[in-house]
């Protein structure tokens, strides 16, 4: 297992730090753009370094006038050449699965942007003279994710994408965060005591699927526990169904926000309600901020103590990764 300078914990309490550093480093970041005609966007990255690409695609949804796609796999799709962005996300610059995207989008002539601490990703941006943003490295990459999402921001303006107004939008959410750090973990320890011993499914409105995303990520590698998430309305069409056969095994942790559609908002009041008739394990987290960036990087700040509280009520190491080690390790012989 890698050796970290600070356990799991001291990692989330960075988090508003982790912000106001991220900043300032896409603030110095210089571009040259090539001024090319760009049909779509794809941020390739899996695990702590894609799910800022999930979260960002919606951030910024209503600014985009192409398609940004999350790619989590070796492969691109067909559509990807000339006419694209490719945004390569690997915290290590060493993921296999995203090393091999960027060799797939190198041979279709892509243009590529590159966020990354160093490795394998670092080095072909300088030898091929890519454009890349280059963060601290030393940090789980799930720990990384206030340094190393906000470069996402950061590489689409630079493009021209997006306006700057994320910039102030990121700097409030860090200090609205640090306005309620004492209220965030009291909440978050409250859910995590309740939910323990339990299978906690997540769900949130569709346009905050990534944040839903991220907490099954936390819960899944820091607490070690099994979890999934489901988003409104879609899992009105299916998964409620099956809350015929939910039972006190089951927990539910409700994200929600005033932004949510207003019909959502509806179906959630009216499921709460439902889920309630199998298990009395139903929680729900409500996002401040006045904007979808301010109450996303809330959401996930509460969602981490979440994790890292369950964590230690499970007796557990957060950051301890083993089974991914290993899997790497058993790759790497092939």
């Amino acid at each position: 297992m890698a050796q970290y300078e600070k356990n799991m914990t001291g990692y989330v309490k960075d988090y508003t730090q982790h912000l106001r550093q991220a900043v300032e480093i896409g603030k110095r970041a210089r571009f040259d753009v090539s001024g090319r005609e760009f049909h779509n966007i794809v941020v390739t990255g899996l695990g702590g370094s894609g799910i800022g690409g999930t979260i960002v695609s919606q951030l910024v949804q209503d600014q985009l006038k192409i398609p940004m796609l999350v790619n989590n796999d070796y492969q691109l799709p067909a559509y990807v050449g000339e006419h694209s962005l490719v945004i390569v996300s690997s915290y290590s610059g060493n993921t296999e699965e995203t090393l091999s995207a960027m060799e797939i989008a190198m041979e279709r002539g892509a243009e590529i942007a590159c966020i990354t601490a160093g490795g394998k990703v670092k080095d072909l941006a300088e030898e091929k003279g890519f454009n890349f943003i280059q963060i601290p490295g030393g940090i789980p990459p799930r720990g990384s994710f206030g340094l190393n999402s906000p470069q996402l921001l950061y590489v689409l303006h630079q493009y021209g994408f997006i306006n700057d107004t994320f910039e102030k939008d990121l700097l409030d959410a860090a200090d609205a965060i640090d306005a309620n750090e004492e209220a965030i973990q009291q909440e978050a320890r409250g859910i995590a005591e309740q939910v323990h011993g339990t299978v906690p499914i997540i769900y949130s409105d569709a346009a905050y699927q990534g944040v839903s995303i991220r907490l099954r990520q936390q819960i899944n590698e820091n607490a070690k526990m099994l979890c999934w998430h489901h988003v409104f309305p879609e899992m009105n069409h299916n998964e409620l169904v099956g809350w015929a056969g939910g039972d006190e095994r089951f927990s539910v942790i409700m994200m929600r926000t005033e932004g949510d559609h207003f019909r959502t908002q509806m179906r959630m009041n009216l499921c709460k309600s439902i889920f309630k008739k199998h298990t009395d394990k139903v929680f729900e987290i409500h996002a401040k901020g006045e904007n979808v960036i301010e109450r996303s990087y809330y959401l996930i700040h509460v969602g981490d103590w979440l994790s890292v509280i369950l964590a230690d009520l499970n007796g557990v190491d957060a950051i301890e990764v083993d089974v991914i080690d290993y899997l790497k390790g058993e790759l790497a012989k092939n």
